[in-house]
């Protein structure tokens, strides 16, 4: 696991609408087990999700372009039936999510979501990744936040050129 041996988002797989609460801080060290886990239920015909930030402690681009590319997944896999809430945002990952212009992507609910959480039980464990896998999952979700809004471009194409380069020498 990455920096601690807590992990960061504990889900309930079979409630409907899957449940997953973030505890700590989302981010790309930890984001591709999110990601796995998110295609895996879409595979398995899951088309709604809620998303507990409560206890989310920080976010950077990388976690919110996995949240953006899952929104488009499951989009293209159910023709627009599928749902995402982000449920109990604070202020300032609100502020993110909005900047980002995600909020036009997902559902989002900053107020007190009425929703029971606490069967959330079940850890995402996050495996060590090489370098080039952790550069090709960042690059993925920040082409991912340009593909929710083209103004992210930008924003982030420093960052997608570093990570382009990156890819290409390895």
């Amino acid at each position: 696991m990455v920096e601690s041996d807590k992990p960061v988002y504990l889900v309930d797989a079979y409630s409907d609408p899957v449940v997953i609460r973030i505890d700590g801080r989302a981010c790309f060290q930890n984001s591709s087990c999110l990601r796995d886990f998110i295609t895996g239920m879409i595979a398995q015909g899951k088309i709604r999700f809620v998303l507990d930030f409560q206890h989310c402690a920080s976010m950077d681009s990388t976690f919110l372009g996995v949240l953006a590319g899952a929104a488009l997944e499951l989009r293209k896999a159910t023709g627009g039936q599928g749902n995402l809430v982000l449920a109990r945002v604070g202020q300032r990952n609100l502020e993110l999510i909005r900047n980002l212009g995600l909020h036009r992507l997902l559902t989002v609910d900053a107020g007190d979501f009425q929703m029971n959480f606490t069967k959330c039980d079940k850890p995402l464990t996050q495996e060590q990744q090489d370098e080039l896998s952790s550069a090709r999952m960042v690059l993925q979700a920040h082409e991912n936040l340009v593909a929710a809004d083209e103004s992210n471009r930008t924003k982030f194409q420093d960052v997608m050129a570093f990570l382009k380069n990156r890819v290409k020498q390895k």
